[in-house]
């Protein structure tokens, strides 16, 4: 083995693969068995780069060449990088020996589209049928599926990988037209539904034969670029909800668009979409995923971009006022979970504990509940914070004015708050 050619071809191919960011490995049971290596469990350690992505998986491309030239891809055929391409051992290799350093958990790969799609997916499939029938390897496997591959090739990539995904890429039908006129939306949706069903099949049979082969036991997510083409947050998050419910997504992944050429379709090459715009997409998905609320509800026609200084929940409570103050020893569920600063794990606690006694300002303190913003949606057992004549301005500068996360429980300095 030339072991400076694969270097080589690792520094290329993981370089090219870090605009991914959809490897999460969470939902994946799957146990070692027979003595081999690896175990692919519930709860699967991370760690995380600066930015917040994930590093704990071997990421990398099986090679970065391409047959397309999407304009917003670092990979497309008419970029002038240089290109290197993995053989099959070689990945089944890097991935066994990096597992047996303790290098890593698992296995996330992607590629470039070498001749067609099902050429490629077949060479995806290769790696991980060898990891898993010939390494005998049990760790977490998340192959990138190919759109446009056949559903004979997306039913065997989820009898090895334990995640499958497609990345839709461009969040509408119009935006992909403009930049990938190469790639049709219904070839990133075929797949999707193939796994959708092949899932709900394997469930079914389960019930029925335990001995079932697995299938994708951590399911498929999608990631959506951010920025590339000038839609607007509400255009993202409804996106995200049609493949939520569509598809069964476990993941939507956002990641801002990061300029890679001075293609004219393309924001200038010094627009990079902030961070922070990526942070506020993943509570709005949060909060209609776990905490009740519609895309109508944060995002809509009058406010179709999601505020920068507030989070989603904040800024949908402070248009919404004529919903609070709620009273945190008799409200619903489904009220307290739309408190901001009240996450789900303070509501559950807040339900338990208020059958053996009103709540006041230090239980929910103790609670976790970030009082430096519920404290302006709330009552509870406390004579204090009684006057509710602020408006929406007022509370927002307030809250912005106190470091927005810390909370110090003067009483007596916050009435004059109210003055």
């Amino acid at each position: 083995m030339d072991f400076n050619r694969i270097k080589e071809k690792l520094n290329i191919l993981a370089d090219a693969a870090k605009y991914d960011v959809s490897c999460s490995s969470s939902g994946s049971n799957r146990k070692n068995t027979n003595k081999g290596l690896g175990n692919a469990s519930n709860g699967i350690c991370h760690s995380y780069s600066e930015d917040g992505r994930c590093i704990s998986l071997l990421k990398i491309l099986l090679t970065n060449h391409c047959i397309y030239d999407c304009a917003y891809c670092v990979t497309r055929k008419s970029n002038d990088i240089k290109r290197a391409a993995f053989k099959i051992q070689e990945v089944v290799d890097l991935t066994v020996n990096f597992y047996r350093r303790n290098y890593i958990e698992g296995l996330f790969l992607s590629s470039g589209i070498f001749k067609d799609p099902d050429y490629t997916m077949e060479r995806l499939i290769a790696v991980a049928k060898k990891l898993r029938l010939e390494e005998n390897f049990n760790g977490y496997i998340h192959l990138k599926s190919i759109p446009g591959a056949s559903d004979e090739l997306m039913y065997e990539a989820g009898l090895y990988a334990d995640r499958l995904s497609v990345n839709i890429e461009i969040p509408t039908v119009s935006g992909l037209k403009l930049l990938a006129p190469d790639k049709k939306h219904e070839d990133f949706a075929k797949p999707m539904l193939k796994v959708k069903n092949e899932i709900i099949r394997f469930k079914e049979e389960r019930k029925i034969l335990k001995s079932t082969p697995k299938y994708a036991p951590a399911g498929q997510s999608t990631q959506m670029i951010v920025g590339a083409t000038g839609e607007s947050d509400k255009d993202v998050m409804y996106s995200a909800t049609h493949f939520y419910k569509n598809f069964h997504m476990k993941r939507v992944y956002y990641s801002g668009y990061v300029p890679v050429s001075n293609d004219s379709r393309l924001p200038s090459i010094g627009t990079q979409v902030p961070m922070l715009r990526e942070n506020r997409l993943y509570q709005t998905d949060w909060l209609l995923r776990f905490y009740g609320f519609s895309v109508q509800e944060l995002l809509n026609a009058e406010h179709p971009n999601l505020e920068m200084d507030v989070d989603p929940k904040l800024s949908w409570a402070l248009r919404n006022l004529q919903h609070f103050p709620v009273d945190v020893n008799k409200a619903d569920m489904s009220v307290l979970a739309r408190i901001p600063g009240v996450g789900m794990t303070s509501v559950h606690k807040i339900m338990k504990a208020r059958k053996f006694r009103k709540l006041d300002w230090d239980h929910l303190k103790k609670m976790g509940v970030a009082l430096n913003r519920a404290k302006y949606f709330i009552l509870c057992d406390s004579r204090h914070w009684e006057r509710r004549d602020l408006d929406p301005q007022r509370i927002k500068g307030l809250i912005l004015s106190t470091s927005y996360g810390k909370f110090r429980p003067q009483y007596s300095n916050q009435l004059s708050l109210f003055n």
